[in-house]
């Protein structure tokens, strides 16, 4: 599996680290998990230095509509996502299907910068 993800209840925080091509199966099991666990409301750290994807452009524009679909639902945790210059062209079109959920959202190219701009917005 390329996502590892951990979601705390307490301090409400998910952090998710790709390592590796990352599928759309993976992507959808994590959003189910979010979704079970009540959790798409917390803030997420979502590090992607070390990640691809080989996904197509029809599986990416799928998880396009399933991101809408659960943004429709309601509030949506702030979102901080690590990803390097050179991987920046292989994730913008997520980013921008993300981004059109009424949240705090930036890109970091550091795994640190990110989760203090997180623990920033918990306060």
């Amino acid at each position: 599996m390329s996502l590892d993800w951990t979601i705390d209840a307490e301090t409400r925080l998910v952090i998710i680290v790709a390592n590796g091509d990352v599928t759309r199966r993976e992507m959808e099991t994590l959003l189910d998990e979010l979704i079970s666990k009540g959790a798409v409301i917390y803030r997420k750290l979502f590090d992607g230095s070390r990640g691809d994807t080989s996904m197509t452009s029809e599986e990416l524009l799928m998880l396009g509509v399933r991101f809408r679909a659960i943004h429709a639902q309601g509030r949506m945790g702030a979102l901080a996502v690590v990803v390097p210059d050179h991987k920046a062209e292989l994730v913008a079109q997520v980013l921008g299907m993300l981004a059109a959920a009424d949240r705090p959202m930036r890109v970091f190219r550091a795994p640190a910068l990110a989760r203090r701009w997180l623990e920033s917005l918990a306060k």
